[in-house]
């Protein structure tokens, strides 16, 4: 696909969302695995819905010297805001399972992150682990080298054994592609495979790779991948004018560390 192609297809989709601000939106069917929140369409139609941005967010806290003070904090903030989920280190699983516990808040960790280049057999220990502490989220990241490399089979084996755990467990997957490091014709491969795999959300960055999210990445995926299955627009979403054009794009679902920042520019703009 031409640049000018995905530039046409950001257009196309962002005009469809447009139309639809103000109508309801049906829900799309839930994939097999179990499903994923409203679809974008149907969540920024409700005028002035802050709570409605809210819980299109993972409010994230992913660096490696995170203190227990700061994984409180942001806890705190999700219960404040009615974020999606809280996104973590699978060490910090069980806290913040036990600081969301009574609210509609989910508990969101990382599987072989941020590289992806970990074992299967690694990827789906961690999964259950990080579930059996109470994670009903899994973002993975896939075998990014094995995708380069063109070794598909593998790289289907690899997200399908942690859609299994995921799913046999009563958890959801997302697949991160670390979109920064792939071509267009990647993209798309990562986008089936994941599929095929049975994955519920397909991903674009770690956000510490060398590039995050773009709309037009997004409308790439969400092309690929059809309604069914979610897309999650993260790396450098950090205003709401980047929400917005990642929503527009086609994204279910935005991974941000700035949620609060976003959520208050947006009851700012009402």
């Amino acid at each position: 696909m031409t640049d000018a192609e995905l530039d046409l297809l950001v257009a196309q989709i962002g005009e469809e969302f447009i139309a639809r601000l103000g109508k309801p939106a049906a829900p799309a069917p839930a994939p097999a695995g179990g499903g994923y929140d409203a679809p974008a369409a149907a969540v920024v139609s409700t005028g002035p819905g802050d709570a409605k941005l809210a819980a299109m967010i993972d409010h994230t806290l992913l660096r490696a010297d995170a203190s227990r003070e700061e994984i409180l904090q942001v806890c705190a903030e999700a219960r404040t805001h009615g974020f999606a989920s809280v996104c973590v280190n699978s060490s910090w699983v069980a806290l913040v399972t036990r600081e969301l516990r009574g609210t509609a808040v989910k508990t969101c960790t990382v599987v072989g992150f941020p590289l992806g280049a970990m074992s299967t057999a690694g990827k789906v220990f961690e999964t259950e682990e990080a579930i059996r502490c109470g994670a009903t989220e899994v973002d993975m990241v896939l075998a990014v080298g094995l995708l380069r490399a063109g070794e598909e089979r593998e790289v289907e084996k690899d997200i399908r054994a942690v859609a299994e755990a995921c799913h046999r467990n009563g958890a959801i997957l997302k697949v991160i592609f670390e979109t920064a490091v792939l071509n267009d014709a990647q993209k798309v491969t990562a986008c089936k495979l994941s599929v095929a795999a049975g994955a519920d959300f397909v991903k674009t960055s770690t956000g510490f790779s060398k590039g995050g999210a773009t709309a037009k990445d997004i409308a790439l995926m969400r092309f690929n991948v059809g309604p069914a299955i979610g897309v999650k627009a993260s790396g450098g979403i950090r205003s709401l004018a980047d929400a917005r054009a990642m929503i527009a794009a086609g994204a279910s679902r935005i991974g941000a560390s700035a949620s609060v920042r976003i959520v208050q520019e947006s009851a700012g703009s009402k």
